[in-house]
């Protein structure tokens, strides 16, 4: 008579140690999932300021007074600048919802031909 009982909190044991790694188990899936829905929105957010970039490039070499745009690109849109002759400095702002990324091209154009010097993401 002195075991009664000792298989309800054998019982209750293993439910709460359960309890906790199932909680875990959620956390973590819930932490992943929260982490690659900012990486997937940054990286179209960069697409979307790539993409303005390369429309900026062009609009220029066809039109050397093209001084910029806002140009809506699949859920955002981005805000062109283009500044300067011979050195052009293209400056694109990617924005999706509260997100944005900014890439600059700075380049020279002599000759109607316009030459890279370097393309990078700025703050």
């Amino acid at each position: 008579m002195k075991n009664n009982g000792q298989a309800l909190i054998s019982l209750l044991v293993f439910a709460v140690v359960g309890m906790i790694v199932v909680t875990g188990a959620v956390a973590v899936m819930i932490i992943n999932m929260s982490t690659t829905t900012t990486y997937a929105l940054g990286d179209e957010t960069y697409q979307v300021a790539e993409a303005g970039v390369e429309n900026g490039i062009l609009r220029f070499l066809r039109n050397s007074n093209y001084s910029g745009e806002t140009l809506p690109i699949g859920n955002g849109h981005a805000t062109i600048t283009v500044s300067g002759n011979p050195t052009v400095t293209i400056t694109s702002d990617g924005a999706i919802g509260n997100d944005h990324r900014r890439l600059q091209v700075v380049g020279t154009f002599s000759n109607n031909i316009f030459t890279i010097s370097s393309w990078t993401e700025i703050n």
